[in-house]
C-alpha cells in the first residue's frame, strides 16, 4: 500500500509540474508527426484528394487478411478467397472457412466473414465526413464535383457490401458520428428494410453516374470510379433487388440497368485469352471497376499461396468436384446429358476451355512440367514432398495465377494482377438473367450469352435455339458459375435465387485418382465432412461484439 501511494504522489506531482511548464513554455502542444490533421487535409486540395483516394481500402480488422495491403471491398486477393466459402472450393488449410461450409456460423464465431459490417460503417463514416466538408477545401467546382460523385460511389459500394451480407442495414445517410454523441438513442441502430436500402443506394449512384468522368486519363487515374463503375454497380444491385431472395424490385429495372452500361459502348470482351484476361489490368476494354496493387510491395502472392505442393506451393483454395462437373463438354451438352459424350473415367477430355484455363487436374500442363494429384506416388499427391499442403480435393487452382511469376519467394514481384470488381461479361449476364425473367428468352437474351460462349479462346457452340423461359434460366446460372468462377458471385448467386439450401447441402467432393500401372481411375470422395446449410445462413450474422456495444439496441440478423 505504501509503495502505491508513493507512486500516486509522484504522478501527481509529476503532472503539476509539466501543468505549470507548460504554460510557461508550451512544449506539450506538440504536432503529430505519425498523422494529418484535419485542419491541414481541408486547406490542400491535394491532401484531401489523397483522403477521397485512400477511401478505396479499409481497415485490417483481423488475422488472415490483408497481407501488406489494406483491404479493399468485399474479400478480394487474400490467402482464403472467398469462393472458398462455397461449392466452388475449400481452403486447404481451413484459417476459419471451415465453419462457415459447416453452418457453424454465429454471432460470437463468424470466421473470415466477420470484419464485413465493421469495416463498411468505419468506410461510411470515412466518406461522410469527406462531403459534409468538401464545400471547405479550396478547389474548383468542377473538381469538387468529381469528387462528390466518387465519395457517393464508395459509399453505395460499402452499402452493397453490407447488403448482400446481411439484407436490410442502418442507413446512416450523410450523418458523421462524433466521440461524445448519445449512442444511447435507439434511432442510430433502427435498420431498414432491403427496398429502402437499396432505393436509397441506386439513387446514390444515379447521382454518382452524372459527376463522374467517362474514362480514367492523367488526370483520374486507372483504378478510381468512373461513370461505368457506378452503372455496373446499380446494375448489379437492381439484379439482387429482383433476385427471389430480396424481392424489392422488378427485373425490367434490372434489364435496362444492365442495358445502360451495354450502350455506353465502352466496354466490351477481352479477345487475348480468357486466361489473360485475369492478368491484364491496363488496356483491358473488359474492364470496367478493379482494384490495382503497388508492385514491389508485400502482398498475398497467387502463386505461391495456391500452387500444388511438388512446386513449392501452399496449396491453398483447391477447387471441387463439384465446380468441375459444372463445365460443359465442348460440344456445348452438360456431363449429365447422356449424349454428351463424357466418360467418367476420362473425365478432364473435351471440356469447355474455360475449364482448363481455371483448374488444375491430374495429368495438366504447369510450368513446363504435369500436374500427378495420383497414388501412389504422385509428386503432387500425399506422397509427395510437403504433403501437408496437398490438395484435399485433387485439384489445384489455376485462374489468377501468372505462370511468369516465380513461386519461390514472390513476394518482390507480387501485386501485378488486379481484382476486378466488375467487368463486361457480368453485365452481360445480368441483362440476360433480368430480361430472360421480364420477358422470356428473346434474341437479346440469346446474344448476350453468346457472346460469353463465343469469346476467342473459349469459342463454346451457340446455346440451342427454341429454349423455354425456365430452360434459359438454368443455362444462365451454369453460365455465371462457369464464367465468373472464383470471383466472388457464386456465394451471393445461390443465395439470392434461393437454391443455397440445396447447393450448399451437397457435400463437398474432390477426386481420388489411383494409379495401377498405366491404368488411371477415378473415383469421387467427400474431401470436408460436415458440409451444412440452413435457412438463415443466406446472410451472415452481425458480430456479439456489435450488438453489445449497442446496448442490444441493434437488431441481430434473423436466426442467429
Amino acid at each position: 500500500m505504501k509503495s502505491k501511494r508513493i507512486i500516486s504522489i509522484f504522478v501527481i506531482a509529476t503532472g503539476i509540474f509539466l501543468s505549470v511548464n507548460a504554460c510557461k513554455n508550451d512544449f506539450l502542444n506538440v504536432v503529430p508527426t505519425d498523422r494529418v490533421s484535419d485542419a491541414s487535409i481541408l486547406s490542400d486540395s491535394s491532401l484531401f484528394e489523397s483522403y477521397v483516394i485512400n477511401r478505396y481500402v479499409g481497415v485490417r480488422l483481423t488475422e488472415k487478411e490483408a497481407e501488406g495491403t489494406p483491404p479493399g471491398f468485399g474479400r478480394g486477393f487474400e490467402y482464403a478467397l472467398w469462393s472458398s466459402l462455397t461449392d466452388e472450393s475449400i481452403y486447404n488449410n481451413d484459417d476459419n472457412t471451415w465453419l462457415v461450409q459447416r453452418g457453424q456460423l454465429a454471432p460470437e464465431n463468424t470466421g473470415i466473414a466477420g470484419t464485413i459490417w465493421g469495416r463498411s460503417y468505419r468506410g461510411i463514416r470515412d466518406v461522410n465526413y469527406a462531403l459534409s466538408n468538401l464545400d471547405k477545401v479550396p478547389m474548383s467546382a468542377t473538381q469538387k464535383n468529381r469528387l462528390k460523385g466518387e465519395l457517393k460511389f464508395l459509399r453505395a459500394f460499402r452499402y452493397q457490401d453490407l447488403i448482400r451480407n446481411y439484407g436490410g442495414v442502418v442507413l446512416m445517410k450523410d450523418k458523421v458520428m462524433e466521440l461524445g454523441e448519445d449512442l444511447a438513442n435507439a434511432d442510430i441502430y433502427t435498420k431498414s428494410s432491403i427496398k429502402d436500402c437499396i432505393d436509397y443506394v441506386v439513387a446514390e449512384l444515379d447521382e454518382a453516374g452524372t459527376l463522374l468522368p467517362r474514362d480514367n486519363g492523367n488526370n483520374w487515374q486507372l483504378g478510381r470510379a468512373t461513370k461505368g463503375a457506378a452503372l455496373a454497380l446499380k446494375a448489379r444491385l437492381l439484379l439482387y433487388a429482383a433476385s427471389p431472395l430480396y424481392n424489392s424490385g422488378n427485373w425490367q429495372a434490372a434489364a435496362k440497368a444492365a442495358k445502360d452500361v451495354m450502350d455506353m459502348g465502352k466496354y466490351s470482351l477481352y479477345t487475348n485469352g480468357y486466361d489473360k484476361l485475369f492478368l491484364t489490368a491496363e488496356n483491358n476494354p473488359e474492364i470496367i471497376f478493379e482494384r490495382l496493387y503497388t508492385q514491389g510491395a508485400r502482398h498475398v502472392c497467387l502463386e505461391i499461396s495456391n500452387a500444388p505442393n511438388s512446386y513449392g506451393g501452399w496449396g491453398g483454395n483447391v477447387p471441387l468436384q463439384n465446380m468441375v462437373d459444372a463445365y460443359e463438354m465442348n460440344n456445348g451438352k452438360p456431363i449429365t446429358e447422356p449424349t454428351s459424350g463424357y466418360n467418367s473415367q476420362d473425365p478432364y477430355t473435351n471440356r469447355d476451355p474455360r475449364f482448363y484455363m481455371t483448374i488444375l487436374y491430374n495429368n495438366a500442363g504447369y510450368r513446363t512440367n504435369t500436374v500427378q494429384s495420383y497414388l501412389p506416388g504422385g509428386k503432387d499427391s500425399k506422397d509427395g514432398p510437403s504433403n501437408w499442403n496437398t490438395s484435399k480435393t485433387g485439384y489445384y487452382l489455376k485462374k489468377y495465377m501468372n505462370d511468369n511469376l516465380p513461386i519461390d519467394n514472390p513476394w518482390d514481384v507480387a501485386g501485378t494482377q488486379p481484382w476486378i470488381y466488375f467487368r463486361y461479361a457480368e453485365i452481360l449476364l445480368n441483362y440476360a438473367e433480368a430480361q430472360n425473367e421480364a420477358v422470356g428468352p428473346d434474341q437479346s437474351v440469346y446474344d448476350a450469352v453468346n457472346a460469353i460462349r463465343k469469346r476467342p479462346s473459349v469459342n463454346m457452340p451457340a446455346l440451342q435455339a427454341g429454349l423455354t423461359q425456365t430452360q434459359m434460366r438454368e443455362v444462365i446460372r451454369r453460365e455465371r458459375q462457369v464464367e465468373l468462377a472464383f470471383e466472388e458471385h457464386r456465394y451471393y448467386d445461390v443465395r439470392r435465387w434461393k437454391i443455397a439450401n440445396v447447393t450448399e447441402n451437397v457435400p463437398a467432393y474432390g477426386i481420388e485418382v489411383v494409379r495401377n500401372g498405366t491404368t488411371l481411375t477415378y473415383n469421387r470422395k467427400e474431401a470436408l465432412s460436415g458440409r451444412h446449410f440452413e435457412e438463415k445462413h443466406n446472410f451472415l450474422p452481425i458480430p456479439r461484439a456489435e450488438i453489445q456495444a449497442s446496448n442490444g439496441k441493434l437488431t441481430q440478423t434473423s436466426g442467429y
